[in-house]
């Protein structure tokens, strides 16, 4: 995977997440698979369904993001992409920062979130 490969992926991958989620998060399903973890404010969750689960009862039901930065840089043997990602988010009119990890596998044709790491930053 050459470096505009992965940054490439990373500029797909990101608005399309985002808008997903603000808009249907059940429709993340498809990016998650049995094996993926996600761990959101400390609590882990495994596979695809429980994944979903997790995102569509968190509190808040009205929300939007928006990016500040994102790096992204490959993983060893070129297999993978890793990505940070860090904005905004307002939850029911309540702005607040957050800082998210992604590990993106390959999967056949395109990819999958194998990690996600997601964190609000207070201070």
């Amino acid at each position: 995977m050459g470096g505009a490969d992965y940054a490439a992926l990373a500029e797909q991958f990101i608005p399309y997440y985002y808008n997903t989620f603000d808009t249907d998060r059940r429709s993340l399903e498809g990016l998650y698979r049995p094996s993926s973890l996600l761990t959101f404010e400390s609590s882990q969750t495994q596979g695809a369904v429980d994944i979903v689960e997790k995102l569509t009862t968190l509190a808040f039901q009205n929300v939007k993001h928006e990016v500040h930065t994102k790096d992204a840089q490959p993983l060893p043997g070129g297999a993978g992409v890793l990505i940070l990602v860090t904005g905004t988010l307002e939850a029911d009119g309540s702005p607040l920062r957050f800082a998210q990890t992604f590990v993106l596998m390959p999967d056949g044709g395109s990819y999958y979130v194998a990690h996600d790491i997601f964190k609000l930053v207070f201070g």
